[in-house]
C-alpha cells in the first residue's frame, strides 16, 4: 500500500483546508517545488496535487506549478485533481509528466466523459469521489448531490478508470481517523482500487488500512498529518511494504 502525500495548491501556495473550506485554509509553504522536495527526500512513492482554486472555477489554475514539479522529479508518479474537466486539459498535463489526472466534479455530472477520457489515455484516468455522509460533493465540495458513492463508483466499474480517489470530507482536515468501512464499501462496489482520503491522522489509521489493502486499497493520501509530525512518511511507508 502506498502512502502518498498531498501538496494542496491555493492562490500559489501549500495549504490544507478543514472540511473542503477554501475560508479556512493553513498555509504550510509557498514554494510548491521546494514542498515536492521535501516529500520526495522522504522517500514518497507518489505525489498527489490538488489545484484548489481549478476545482472551484472549473479550469486548470496552477499548472505551471504542476509543470515545475513533474520537471523537476521525471521519475516521479504524480496524480493531479482539481478543474479537470476537458480532454485538451488531460493532454495538456500528460505531456507535462503527470502519470494520472483525476476527475471529480465531471464524473459526477458528465459520466461519459470519464468513458471517453479513459478511452483517449489509457492508464491515465483517476475518479475523484468525494462524499458527505455517502452522498457525493462536486464544485470544491461546495455542493452536495443525491448520488451515493457507491452507486458513482460502480457505474464506472468496465470504463477502464485506474483508481478511485475516496474522500470522506467530514474527516478532512480534521484528524479525526479515516473512515475504513466506507472506503471499502466503495473498493467492493466498483470493484476498482481504491485510494484512501481524508481522515489518515496517524499510524492507527495507517494499519487499519494496511488491515483490508486485500479488499482494493491501493493507497493512502495524508496531508495535514505529515505536515504536522502526526505521521513520518519514511516510517509509515515502511510499515506498509513490511505488510507486502
Amino acid at each position: 500500500m502506498l502512502i502518498i502525500p498531498a501538496i494542496d495548491l491555493k492562490d500559489g501556495q501549500c495549504v490544507r483546508l478543514l472540511q473542503g473550506s477554501m475560508e479556512d485554509a493553513t498555509v504550510f509553504g509557498s514554494d510548491p517545488v521546494e514542498m515536492a522536495t521535501r516529500w520526495v527526500e522522504a522517500g514518497c512513492c507518489r505525489l498527489h496535487l490538488v489545484d484548489l482554486n481549478g476545482a472551484f472555477e472549473g479550469t486548470p489554475i496552477h499548472a505551471e506549478a504542476v509543470t515545475a514539479i513533474s520537471k523537476k522529479y521525471p521519475d516521479l508518479p504524480i496524480q493531479i485533481g482539481g478543474g479537470i474537466r476537458s480532454l485538451d486539459t488531460i493532454e495538456a498535463y500528460i505531456k507535462a509528466g503527470v502519470s494520472w489526472c483525476i476527475i471529480g466534479t465531471a464524473a459526477v455530472k458528465n459520466p461519459g466523459f470519464v468513458r471517453e477520457a479513459c478511452q483517449a489515455f489509457p492508464g491515465h484516468i483517476i475518479v475523484g469521489i468525494d462524499a458527505k455522509d455517502g452522498r457525493v460533493a462536486t464544485e470544491g465540495w461546495a455542493d452536495v448531490s443525491d448520488v451515493l458513492a457507491t452507486d458513482l463508483a460502480r457505474g464506472f466499474a468496465n470504463d477502464g478508470v485506474s483508481a478511485i480517489v475516496y474522500t470522506d470530507i467530514s474527516r478532512d482536515g480534521m484528524m479525526q481517523g479515516v473512515n475504513v468501512d466506507a472506503t471499502v464499501e466503495v473498493a467492493k462496489a466498483g470493484g476498482i482500487p481504491v485510494i484512501a482520503s481524508g481522515g489518515v491522522t496517524n499510524m492507527t489509521d495507517v494499519e487499519r488500512l494496511c488491515d483490508v489493502a486485500s479488499q482494493g486499497i491501493l493507497g493512502a493520501i495524508t496531508g495535514r498529518a505529515i505536515y504536522d509530525g502526526a505521521i513520518d512518511l519514511k516510517e509509515a511507508q515502511a510499515y506498509c511494504d513490511g505488510r507486502g
